[in-house]
């Protein structure tokens, strides 16, 4: 059946921003430059004025954003980046991807980010980098994670897929950390209309590395200095990511309404947990992801599809229980939780209250 409130309307977005987005592909298809050029070059300006960084390299996806920032950072093989086993797999892949080994420790249980009391035992001499996740929106505690960074002499590569515009104590995710490593796909806060990643740092070496990387190591053309990668943001991409980055604050406050009806809606519910907030983050969103306790979360989310309402499960299997990583024989107690349990509800700018008024009304129905 058609779904009635889906998790998320991009065509809402589209509509809002037609006339805007009409001018801006024209632009590109009229000037002939699909490749780099000034769009380009002017997604980056903007992008780095925005989070206040020196530098912002747009490059291929958001798993590209990884990759080239591990290789920025001479992480590879027989090196150990660790990270949380409960976000997308790209996280993971990155790091496996340049040769070194991930290093999964567990989370905590309230925002689904890694826990920080765990990650220090974790350190081995083998230790390059340390890559937290700020999932669904909500910031790891980069004050503890930059800490043991400092400490250990670690490199931190902060996960901001999910968090664009998020802040920790005031500071934007992903100017954290000495890289932020950003996706633009397109359910993302701020989404293209295809793949699209960025990479933020302040670091002048840093940023030419991955400007090199991501032009099959090559700063200047035919002029190869290492093998890199063909990930080059098109102007297309470009131009739309354009459009939307001055209106990425509002659609964020939006976002955090939208919470803030479903924490005044939803606060009754037995065996739902709603989402936390520490103290000093601003949440952003991406996802509102809610835990059903007591086995009934498949149950739920079944019965919410035959009401048309759109959920999803974000993310089924922690990492080190995939094929590719069960070899690791890990057990982390609280990621193999929160896979059986978590659900992510209708979330976006352009949800409204009575949508949200009608997921509620599902989920009271799915839960008696």
């Amino acid at each position: 059946m058609r779904e009635r409130v889906p998790l998320l309307d991009l065509t809402a977005e589209v509509e809002h921003l037609w006339d805007h987005l009409q001018w801006a592909i024209q632009k590109v298809l009229r000037s002939g430059q699909f490749i780099m050029g000034p769009e380009v070059e002017g997604l980056e300006r903007e992008a780095a004025a925005y989070l206040r960084v020196r530098h912002a390299v747009a490059v291929g996806s958001g798993t590209d954003a990884l990759v080239i920032a591990l290789r920025a950072l001479g992480v590879g093989p027989g090196d150990e980046v660790i990270t949380t086993p409960f976000t997308f797999f790209a996280t993971a892949e990155a790091i496996s991807h340049v040769g070194a080994t991930p290093v999964f420790v567990d989370i905590e249980p309230d925002t689904f980010a890694l826990d920080p009391d765990l990650v220090e035992a974790a350190i081995t001499p083998r230790t390059r980098a340390i890559i937290p996740v700020h999932l669904f929106g909500h910031a790891a505690d980069m004050d503890r994670i930059g800490n043991l960074g400092t400490a250990h002499g670690l490199r931190v590569v902060e996960d901001v897929a999910q968090a664009f515009g998020g802040r920790f104590r005031g500071r934007l995710l992903g100017t954290i950390g000495d890289f932020g490593a950003f996706s633009f796909f397109p359910s993302k806060n701020l989404g293209a209309y295809g793949d699209g990643g960025l990479l933020a740092t302040d670091d002048d070496a840093l940023a030419e590395s991955a400007r090199m990387l991501r032009a099959h190591g090559s700063r200047r053309k035919y002029y190869n200095e290492a093998l890199g990668y063909n990930s080059r943001l098109d102007a297309l991409q470009s131009a739309i990511l354009r459009v939307k980055l001055p209106h990425l604050d509002e659609w964020n406050r939006r976002r955090c309404e939208a919470a803030a009806y479903y924490h005044q809606i939803l606060t009754d519910l037995p065996d739902v947990v709603l989402p936390a907030v520490r103290p000093g983050v601003d949440h952003v969103y991406h996802q509102y992801t809610i835990r059903i306790r007591n086995g009934r979360r498949d149950a739920v989310q079944n019965a919410l599809a035959e009401r048309g309402i759109g959920t999803m499960v974000y993310y089924p299997v922690p990492l080190h229980l995939l094929p590719v990583y069960r070899h690791l024989d890990l057990s982390l107690p609280e990621a193999e939780a929160a896979a059986d349990e978590v659900l992510s509800l209708p979330m976006g700018p352009f949800l409204r209250r009575e949508q949200q008024d009608e997921v509620a009304a599902a989920l009271r129905a799915a839960l008696r």
